[in-house]
């Protein structure tokens, strides 16, 4: 009996020693149902320590808290328990099922992974109301606030978002991270730069709050019925009480993170109306003055003057085309110039644009330039209207008088001309005595001339294959013919903004217009489509790569800044250089 109970102590303390020597690393999380409003924290633990940890990429999920390290040693009846624990708190981004992927550790040369964990993300769930709770106490007193100015506008009716953060004075902000950006599908979009902005005073739900203006943005609509506005959303970080005091009695304040959004918005975008639309209604919506002026009104013939037709006011001003003029065929006309003078703030787009026509008469005379009208829907009586430019006479004093006149003119003078008297001697001038002589007959065949001819072709016929071998091997050279394709429409498209450098603000509507135009020429996209969202899908579908993009779209935002902050040339060469090289690699690499 004594023999049989050393062999059972000796079997359990064999078993216990194998057993605690077994490597263990293991993942646990707090809960594996959550709303998305809530937080989550995974352990990864092990019993031995290891080295390079690697923790999973938690792609649908923000990490909000940790890495955070722990380790515990303990001895119970001579047996050491050692623990190891690397701690995580996480956000989950949207709802759905996910997984957390593996992560891995090296353990006495081994590597050891955790097995993966799915997580049931579902929608937000309330929050219990426990004011010693630091999440909802987060909750209550901290808010983010989307104002729109209108929530049923015209189409093409400025309206504005203003995206404010409300917090308390019970808790205190230690900093944000924006982690979703909204985006304005459908409309045209300007953001207002809001840097130092202030904290200021306020009231929220009938409370004393602090607030900051975190974004302003005008927003011009581009299509009618609901229209949605996403949301922005925050991860902040801030401090909230604890019904804990310190020695001093001083309430006691505990760091938490909080996910803010400003919530959806729909606007419900009305139509214009089709009750006396005019047919050479263009879109413009606002209220204007329309002008059309002539540099000068008396010249010579060949001498030029600039028409220019021009819109002012308030509206959108860059959603629109200017009336087109039309004038008689005897006033050589070039294509207009476009200059655009426009600010956008809370109130929407102010200012001007026109096109201005280089006009050369080429004769004598008076050209009378009809009225030109320009209609708009004016939103403060919610009708059109219409506004016309007088006649202006352009008077050409010196210089040739036209085919028509020529041969008025001629008409005048031969009115006045006598009969022509004939007499009999008006054949005088024929010779009726003639002295041929015969002249030596010439034969073509075998001449200089005939044998070159009979050889040209032959002699040809390597030639023609030399070309004709290069020109396949051009052909074939797929690469290069895109090379040489993409230089061509890049010289093409920069040219105007080439010309233009050193005034910054020519210079940065050229580039801006060039790139504009690349892209509805390469994507077959209007100009009302020209968002960076559009591009950005549309240039990854035709695989441009991602760093590519980001250039093409930075150029872009440049343009757009560019306006309103002080540019040297040297700048001004290097975004022509990157805009060229930019088209030149979306043009190789678009399929």
């Amino acid at each position: 009996m004594k023999f049989k109970k050393h062999i059972s102590i000796f079997i359990i303390l064999f078993v216990t020693t194998i057993a605690a020597s077994q490597v263990k690393f293991e993942a646990k999380v707090s809960k594996q149902k959550l709303g998305v409003n809530e937080r989550l924290r995974i352990d990864f633990e092990m019993n031995q320590d290891g080295d390079n940890f690697s923790p999973p990429d938690f792609e649908n999920f923000t990490v909000v808290g940790g890495p955070n390290q722990s380790v515990s040693n303990s001895w119970i009846n001579g047996v050491r328990t050692y623990k190891k624990t690397y701690s995580y708190f996480l956000a989950p981004k949207s709802r759905g099922t996910f997984t957390i992927s593996q992560a891995s550790i090296t353990i006495d040369g081994e590597t050891y992974k955790t097995t993966p964990i799915k997580i049931e993300v579902s929608a937000a769930v309330d929050i219990p109301k426990d004011p010693n709770d630091p999440n909802y106490l987060a909750q209550e007193n901290i808010h983010l606030v989307a104002e729109v100015s209108e929530s049923s506008p015209y189409l093409n009716e400025a309206i504005t978002v203003v995206y404010k953060l409300y917090v308390s004075p019970k808790v205190a902000v230690d900093n944000w991270n924006e982690i979703d950006s909204p985006r304005y599908n459908d409309f045209w979009s300007q953001t207002i730069n809001t840097q130092g902005q202030k904290v200021q005073n306020g009231t929220f739900n009938g409370e004393d709050y602090r607030y900051l203006i975190l974004r302003k943005t005008v927003l011009y609509p581009q299509k009618t019925g609901k229209l949605n506005i996403e949301p922005l959303s925050l991860d902040i970080a801030l401090r909230v009480p604890t019904n804990r005091r310190d020695i001093f009695g001083s309430i006691l304040m505990t760091r938490v993170n909080k996910t803010v959004s400003a919530g959806n918005k729909t606007i419900n975008v009305k139509p214009l109306p089709d009750a006396g639309k005019p047919a050479d209604f263009t879109g413009a919506v606002g209220d204007f003055n329309f002008d059309v002026t002539a540099s000068k009104t008396e010249l010579d013939a060949t001498e030029s003057f600039q028409l220019k037709v021009g819109v002012r006011g308030n509206g959108n001003l860059k959603l629109f085309k200017l009336p087109k003029v039309s004038l008689p065929s005897s006033l050589e006309v070039y294509e207009p110039e476009h200059t655009e003078n426009v600010n956008t703030n809370l109130s929407g787009m102010q200012g001007s644009i026109s096109d201005s026509y280089i006009i050369v008469p080429q004769y004598k005379g008076k050209y009378p330039i009809p009225s030109i009208s320009f209609s708009y829907f004016d939103l403060k009586t919610e009708t059109y209207k219409r506004l016309s430019s007088e006649e202006i006479i352009i008077n050409v004093l010196n210089g040739p008088t036209s085919g028509d006149d020529s041969i008025a003119d001629n008409t005048v003078s031969n009115i006045n001309k006598q009969a022509v008297v004939f007499n009999n001697d008006q054949f005088a001038f024929i010779k009726t005595k003639t002295s041929f002589s015969a002249i030596k007959q010439s034969h073509f065949f075998k001449t200089n001339l005939f044998w070159n001819l009979l050889f040209l072709p032959f002699l040809a016929i390597p030639l023609a294959i030399f070309i004709r071998n290069k020109k396949a091997s051009r052909d074939a050279d797929v690469y290069g013919n895109k090379i040489r394709k993409a230089d061509k429409l890049a010289r093409k498209y920069l040219s105007n903004a080439k010309k233009s450098l050193g005034r910054k603000e020519a210079f940065y509507i050229a580039l801006e217009k060039a790139l504009h135009n690349y892209l509805k020429a390469k994507l077959h996209i209007e100009t009302k489509d020209l968002s960076k969202d559009k591009i950005d899908n549309l240039l990854i579908e035709k695989l441009v790569e991602p760093t590519v993009i980001k250039d093409f779209l930075s150029i872009l935002e440049s343009c757009e800044l560019a306006r309103y902050t002080p540019i040297d040339i040297v700048t001004m060469q290097e975004d022509y250089d990157k805009a060229a090289k930019t088209i030149s690699l979306i043009d190789k690499q678009a399929r």
